[in-house]
């Protein structure tokens, strides 16, 4: 396991479109600028990565809030499913269904989605406001698989909640730490 840390896009970006395949739902998704949410998650993730494994049973209840609140979520796996079979599409909707997305966990096959992003890690989080500018980007909390610090999403939840009331992101945002990005060869 590679330890990678994510690019820091810089903030104010504009979130990216895209359409890709859901596992979850069996059908394709797409965000656009007409797209209409509180909010926007993506969390690049993947099966197998000890450090997404690290926060599985974490991250799926307080996603599935956000959903019902009105922030649109999209976990996104980009990993090369080929040299990695516990990131196929078959295996995602596996995770989905025993993990009770309430969201999409989309299958980004040509990687150009994390390209877009720039997203270097699993996980990678990055929150977009209403307008579709990135207000946060970076660790889910300090827990760390092995580490005494317990998971608890910290850093993630206080940007979501920074967000909602309409304050600044914060200047200093930790950057998220994971495995890197399986690239295609």
């Amino acid at each position: 396991m590679v330890a990678t840390q994510s690019s820091m896009l810089k903030l104010d970006t504009n979130a990216s479109p895209f359409t890709l395949f859901d596992t979850n739902s069996g059908s394709a998704v797409s965000f656009s600028c007409s797209t209409v949410g509180k909010g926007f998650l993506f969390a690049f993730i993947c099966n197998h990565c000890p450090f997404v494994i690290h926060l599985k049973r974490h991250f799926p209840d307080l996603f599935n809030n956000w959903v019902d609140q009105g922030i649109k979520v999209y976990a996104i796996s980009s990993n090369d499913s080929i040299e990695y079979p516990a990131d196929s599409p078959e295996q995602m909707a596996k995770e989905a269904k025993e993990s009770n997305f309430n969201f999409p966990y989309l299958f980004d096959e040509t990687q150009q989605v994390a390209q877009d992003y720039k997203a270097t890690c699993t996980p990678d989080f990055f929150l977009f406001n209403e307008h579709q500018k990135l207000v946060y980007r970076g660790q889910y909390d300090s827990s760390r698989p092995g580490g005494e610090i317990e998971v608890s999403g910290k850093d993630l939840i206080n940007a979501v909640d920074r967000m909602v009331a309409g304050e600044k992101p914060l200047a200093n945002q930790i950057p998220s730490l994971g495995c890197n990005i399986k690239w295609k060869k």
